[in-house]
């Protein structure tokens, strides 16, 4: 998972880096294209078939993924990359208050509080760290998190119904270059350079290897732990984000982080165990 957490941090500075070449929507595309080469020759190699009998929950997965992307991958062009991977990293809140409806749970006292102190953390993050033109982007990434918590509810739904990862991952990657694809024809599409091939090229590989390996973590590992670690992630791209890009957050701005942080590792500890 510190693999994982190291690359999808990576996956953060390459997408960055190709903000100047290539608007979010053609990142998204060349993202999600380049997984699905890598996935399905994985599959070739592995003899794992395509066909599924779950292809509408696989849509649902992957609608609510790609939009998920699309808008965290606008916030990481237009924020410090710090503040937008935390607020992608609201997922797992917004996941277990997904789970809670869905199996009809009740709220404890521990639980509400490790939920609530995530979400004061999202208030410090957006209110006095972020420009008012900045404000909405903010609000944008906080609802990819959300949407991707909705995914991460039907990647969980998919393997209780004996979908593969690796199947999980090729339907996402499959539809997401089809809607991005779609999309970005709709926009100037920019050439691509021998510079910024290097960039797509790494943010494809770098965010393949990273569901591989967090794959693999969860497949392998304890899910609390695994769960706690992925969190690395935010440290990581803070760390990427100050070395590359000199930027500072206020003190509340690191606050926020410490919070929504805190909060998801305590709400996976507390949550029920579905």
């Amino acid at each position: 998972m510190l693999v994982a957490g190291f690359l999808f941090g990576c996956m953060g500075v390459c997408v960055k880096l190709g903000a100047p070449y290539f608007s979010s929507m053609e990142l998204v595309f060349y993202r999600s294209f380049i997984g699905l080469l890598l996935v399905y020759a994985f599959m070739r190699q592995q003899r794992d078939p395509v066909a599924t009998a779950h292809l509408g929950s696989h849509l649902w997965r992957s609608i609510s993924g790609t939009v998920a992307m699309i808008l965290f991958f606008y916030c990481i062009t237009v924020l410090p990359l710090a503040t937008a991977v935390t607020l992608n990293y609201t997922s797992p809140l917004f996941l277990i208050l997904l789970t809670m409806a869905v199996f009809r749970e009740r709220f404890h006292v521990p639980l509400t509080f490790a939920i609530s102190c995530g979400f004061v953390g999202v208030v410090l993050l957006l209110h006095p760290t972020l420009e008012r033109e900045q404000f909405t982007p903010g609000l944008l990434g906080l609802i990819s998190g959300f949407l991707a918590g909705i995914a991460m509810l039907n990647v969980r739904q998919l393997g209780l119904k004996g979908e593969p990862e690796s199947r999980v991952v090729f339907y996402f990657s499959l539809i997401s270059s089809i809607v991005s694809g779609a999309a970005m024809l709709l926009d100037t599409i920019h050439p691509v350079t021998w510079s910024s091939l290097l960039i797509l090229l790494g943010l494809g590989a770098s965010a393949t290897l990273a569901q591989l390996a967090m794959t693999r973590a969860y497949r392998t590992g304890k899910t609390l732990v695994v769960g706690s670690l992925s969190y690395s992630t935010v440290v990581f791209a803070s760390l990427f984000g100050v070395a590359l890009w000199h930027e500072a957050l206020p003190l509340a701005g690191w606050s926020g982080i410490a919070l929504i942080i805190a909060g998801g590792v305590l709400s996976l500890k507390l949550a029920p165990k579905h």
